[in-house]
């Protein structure tokens, strides 16, 4: 059943460039689907900022989204999702799809010892939201996470196959891998982009669970059930906008994750000397 929604775009963002493998899983996944990017480049990272300033950041990339008529908001930035979503559902009256919760079924479906590890930014290891969003699906899974607060730079200079990104990826993962994980979630949207440096370090016992991967399950299934869905014989597009001019990275991503990426639109946000 199609809806007069239906033709309206998804909207997704993130702090800055990485949640662009969200969008490339979901036009992967979804082909009919018109997609609406927007990157905060003006105050990336979020990682490092408190969760008023998360909320307030994300409620007001999420008032942009709306703006472009967006039928649904994806969060495809593991800081946002584990700090903003719950507020961001209250405010908005779309439906509003986070990675966290799709990226902790997939590591409980996955773990075999149920010895889990996670890496991501310091704000989204600290939250807790992983170890919370895992244990409420199997209390009996042991989780270690690690702050890895030095991939996103060695992400954004497009350092994907390089002898000090593979030194700080052992440095970060070694504790883990001590620990006998076999399952290890990448909880930051940037790190799909290292993942093949990733599994070398991990080695083959060590399963990756890719939160953009099931992050798009998750929105099919709710525009599934919200009868949302676009007509299946339509060819979708992907829109992207910043908030800062920062183009030499996004056409490195884009490059990296195949994706087809036209004219560059910016978009304005309120108080970037405060953040």
């Amino acid at each position: 059943m199609l809806t007069e929604k239906s033709i309206d775009p998804i909207g997704v963002f993130d702090s800055g460039i990485g949640g662009l493998t969200v969008a490339a899983a979901l036009q992967a996944l979804l082909p009919s689907e018109n997609i609406f990017y927007l990157g905060d480049t003006a105050r990336v990272p979020y990682g490092g900022k408190s969760r008023r300033t998360v909320e307030r950041y994300s409620i007001e990339i999420g008032g942009l989204l709306l703006a472009e008529r967006a039928k649904i908001i994806v969060v495809a930035c593991n800081t946002a999702s584990a700090l903003a979503v719950p507020r961001m559902k209250e405010m908005f009256k779309v439906p509003v799809q986070g990675v966290v919760a799709p990226g902790a079924a997939a590591a409980v479906a996955s773990t075999r010892k149920k010895i889990v590890g996670v890496i991501g930014t310091r704000a989204t290891i600290s939250s807790g939201a992983y170890e919370h969003a895992i244990h409420s699906l199997d209390a009996d899974i042991h989780v270690m996470s690690v702050a890895c607060p030095l991939l996103v730079p060695l992400i954004e200079e497009g350092m994907f196959e390089d002898k000090v990104t593979d030194l700080m990826l052992a440095r970060y993962l070694a504790p883990l891998l001590a620990a006998g994980i076999d399952t290890l979630v990448l909880g930051c949207t940037h790190y799909p982009l290292l993942h093949e440096a990733i599994a070398r370090t991990a080695g083959p016992g060590v399963t990756l669970v890719d939160s953009a991967e099931n992050c798009a399950l998750a929105v099919k299934a709710l525009l599934e059930k919200n009868a949302l869905s676009a007509p299946p014989e339509r060819l979708g597009k992907l829109d992207v906008a910043l908030t800062d001019a920062t183009e030499r990275f996004l056409r490195t991503a884009a490059k990296a994750l195949d994706l087809e990426i036209g004219d560059v639109s910016l978009r304005s946000v309120q108080n970037i000397d405060q953040a």
